[in-house]
């Protein structure tokens, strides 16, 4: 129950960010709506540590702001050699190794390399536990490679290091 409060909790304040509208008839009305679609979520399944990984959230606050320096760097890099006039691009297509267990943790990695300017995650092989990674620069696939993020995202998923 505590999970299904939580998720009309991230509701209201979602649709309340988005209204940009606070007469008492709409705040009560997005209140309403959004405690509706929370039991609605309990009961079709999607209101599950899958669904809504509240439990993830400090967990979160540590890694998204890692994961936003990152993709700075990574923009800054992309940028430097889209401006180069030499373009010194060494595409790579390689796999990697994921030690995240957790969907959560699985779907935060995958998106995590395909956020950062430069890589994407073009496969996903949960039996062998890899995925198929395409970097614009062997600088690229050497940052993936070292591992750091495969770390924090278990560290994210409450795994051991």
């Amino acid at each position: 129950m505590l999970r299904t409060a939580s998720l009309a909790l991230f509701l209201f304040a979602f649709w309340l960010l988005l209204s940009g509208h606070y007469t008492p008839w709409l705040v009560g009305a997005g209140l309403v709506i959004s405690i509706l679609l929370a039991l609605a979520g309990r009961r079709l399944g999607f209101a599950d540590e899958e669904g809504h990984p509240v439990g993830r959230l400090l967990a979160g606050l540590l890694y998204w702001p890692w994961l936003a320096r990152e993709i700075v760097k990574s923009s800054l890099s992309v940028t430097r050699i889209i401006l180069d006039p030499n373009l010194p691009i060494s595409p790579q297509l390689f796999h990697t190794k994921v030690s995240a267990r957790t969907p959560v943790g699985i779907a935060t990695y995958a998106n995590s390399i395909t956020l950062t300017p430069g890589t994407i995650t073009a496969g996903v092989d949960r039996e062998q536990g890899r995925f198929l990674v395409h970097a614009l620069t062997k600088a690229g696939a050497d940052d993936v490679e070292a591992g750091e993020m495969d770390r924090r995202v278990r560290r994210f998923e409450g795994g051991a290091e």
